[in-house]
């Protein structure tokens, strides 16, 4: 009888691993920045009591992973980013307990709990950082400290060289009790921590442990290529970085090319060292992600998928796409983006696209309101992962924030002036869930970010009673996403002989989806016939923009489907029969439903719930 109850063990977890590991795979990660999206206790601030209570609204996106903003302790100096305690909870959003509960309404629902984790920098209030400041050992060294250079006119030594700081002006800043200066390369009260001390990555990986025990599914690691500067030269000096010619203020940080703080060898390996204890977790329950931001170039993001012995991340976040998207990009550049780097994408790993988050301006707003639902479309349709900020799948645009409203330190630095033009509060305001006060996201009478005043024009409620929004478009292209020829199909891109339309194509066995994207200003008709090879006279919508003039499972002729401007379709081909005829694309069906195919990976998920029943029935009788 002991074999069989080790054959039954065996095969029960082989069944729950096949069940679980597909969950972040060509999956969808949705952000949250927890001030903003739901006040439960009417002090105008966001709070995980508040995200629980749209777990619901989550699920019905069809979201997989759920990536938090900083939620650990902090003294705010900029937004959570600068921690004072890893292990435990800002008061202002909850408690560990909080969390806790989190997981398990997540886990009820089918989705998974991710945090940001900020590993490059502390906050100034850390314990660490004050032991370090007395030379208490094992703190000494956790940080980067230097005496600085003799300074010629007597009195404090000048500061160590002309590094600056990622927020304007130097970054080294004086310690009066150390008599130092140490290295932040973002805010003051952000002091950067020594990764060169092997004592520091050792409390690193076991904070990710804490928060793995307890039942998080993965991280997404801040600002990683901050995380190694250039070692100090034999007389323990830092060099000077080149300055860059952009601009001739040596306080606005780029005035310097960052060729010793940014990218350094080490970062990669570190980022691979992170997966190993990740990967600690994958055969004890589930499988845990980790996804990682990094903007650099595109060869430094591919580095961060891992090399030849180690595996990095999951999901090293493709900025590229992000970087060099404009208001103006024409539909040819945005194909070249994306075929040049899925063809760099290594073997096995999988490609990801994002376009919005709490560090840019809102897509709607960045990249055009008009164009808002096309790269919606665009990025649920494209083979791999898709990354949703809060917001993004409403097209919500910017909140105007004045001067004195705004909180955002970069902005903060600058003035009155310049300050919209680097300020990230308009991004971060509160999510927009009716037209009731503060967008519904709080009862009280101010909000730590304003609410605005169109939210009445594009939120939660009302879109969800709309025929036809933003947000029920999301929701159709994310049931799309998850359907077998969008999880393991091909992707084809169309040569096109002009420069607004992006056509491509996704095919996985007899399922046959053409994408059309018009970023053109004016009407297109599209001859798909001509684009591609074997497309029938005939395809049906699955799903188009709202400006596209189409309707669900309206039947186009395929040589004449008629694109407005700003408009996009996704268009099933369908085989020719006697009985069925095309819909003239000026009426509207009133058909909502969607075809798709077959949810990806039915036959495994099919055989793998039969099973647990086998090992249900199997484990009543031993």
């Amino acid at each position: 009888m002991g074999f069989f109850k080790n054959l039954f063990l065996i095969f029960s977890i082989f069944v729950v691993n096949s069940y679980a590991k597909d969950w972040l795979s060509n999956a969808n990660f949705y952000q949250i920045y927890p001030v903003s999206f739901k006040d439960s206790d009417g002090d105008g601030i966001g709070d995980l009591q508040g995200i629980k209570s749209e777990t619901a609204y989550l699920k019905g996106l069809g979201m997989n992973g759920v990536w938090l903003s900083p939620i650990m302790a902090s003294p705010m100096k900029d937004a959570g980013y600068d921690i004072s305690d890893y292990k435990t909870v800002n008061p202002m959003f909850g408690t560990v307990d909080d969390v806790k509960e989190l997981i398990s309404a997540f886990k009820a629902a089918g989705l998974y709990l991710i945090l940001d984790f900020v590993p490059n920098h502390t906050s100034d209030e850390h314990e660490w950082f004050k032991k370090s400041i007395q030379k208490i050992d094992p703190y000494t060294d956790y940080y980067v400290w230097h005496d600085g250079l003799p300074n010629p006119a007597g009195g404090r030594n000048l500061p160590p060289n002309n590094w600056v700081s990622v927020f304007r002006y130097s970054a080294w800043q004086w310690n009066e009790d150390r008599q130092q200066y140490y290295y932040h390369a973002f805010v003051p009260g952000q002091p950067d921590l020594n990764y060169r001390n092997p004592k520091v990555v050792d409390e690193m990986k076991n904070i990710l442990r804490y928060w793995l025990d307890m039942g998080i599914a993965g991280f997404r690691i801040d600002a990683v290529p901050y995380l190694f500067e250039i070692q100090p030269d034999e007389n323990g000096n830092y060099k000077d970085e080149p300055l860059s010619g952009i601009t001739s203020d040596p306080t606005d940080y780029q005035y310097t090319s960052h060729i010793y703080t940014q990218d350094q060898p080490e970062t990669f390996d570190m980022a691979y060292q992170w997966r190993a204890v990740v990967d600690e977790y994958k055969n004890k329950d589930y499988p845990r992600v980790l996804l990682t931001e990094a903007y650099t170039s595109l060869e430094n993001i591919l580095k961060f998928y891992g090399n030849a012995t180690m595996n990095g991340s999951h999901v090293p976040f493709n900025f590229d796409l992000l970087s060099n998207t404009k208001k103006d990009t024409t539909a040819k550049q945005i194909q070249y983006l994306v075929e040049n780097y899925l063809s760099k994408v290594p073997a096995g790993k999988e490609a990801n696209w994002v376009l919005g988050n709490h560090d840019n301006h809102r897509t709607a707003s960045r990249l055009g309101e008009e164009r808002a639902d096309l790269y919606n479309i665009l990025l649920q349709t494209l083979p791999g992962n898709a990354v949703t900020y809060q917001g993004e799948e409403l097209c919500m645009p910017n909140v105007y924030v004045t001067w004195e409203q705004t909180i955002d330190p970069g902005a903060c630095n600058t003035n009155e002036t310049v300050f919209h033009s680097v300020s990230r509060d308009p991004c971060r305001t509160p999510f927009p869930w009716d037209s009731s006060k503060n967008a519904g996201f709080s009862t009280a009478d101010k909000t730590w970010l304003p609410a605005g005043t169109e939210y009445t024009q594009y939120n939660v409620a009302k879109q969800n009673a709309q025929s036809r929004s933003h947000l029920k478009l999301f929701k159709q292209l994310v049931k799309l996403h998850q359907s077998q020829v969008f999880q393991e199909g091909s992707y084809s891109g169309a040569t096109v002989d002009n420069d607004d339309l992006y056509a491509y194509r996704r095919v996985f066995g007899d399922t046959d989806v053409i994408i059309l994207l018009n970023y053109g200003t004016t009407s297109q008709t599209v001859n798909v016939t001509a684009l591609f090879n074997n497309v029938p006279s005939r395809v049906k919508v699955l799903a188009s923009s709202l400006s596209s003039n189409m309707a669900d499972n309206q039947m186009l002729t395929s040589s004449r489907v008629v694109l407005p401007a700003s408009a996009g379709v996704v268009v099933q081909t369908v085989k020719d029969t006697a009985s069925t005829t095309t819909t003239p694309q000026t009426t509207r069906s009133t058909t909502t439903s969607t075809t798709t195919a077959k949810p990806n990976n039915v036959g495994r998920h099919l055989i793998s719930g039969v099973a647990m029943i086998l090992c249900f029935v199997v484990g009543v009788f031993m």
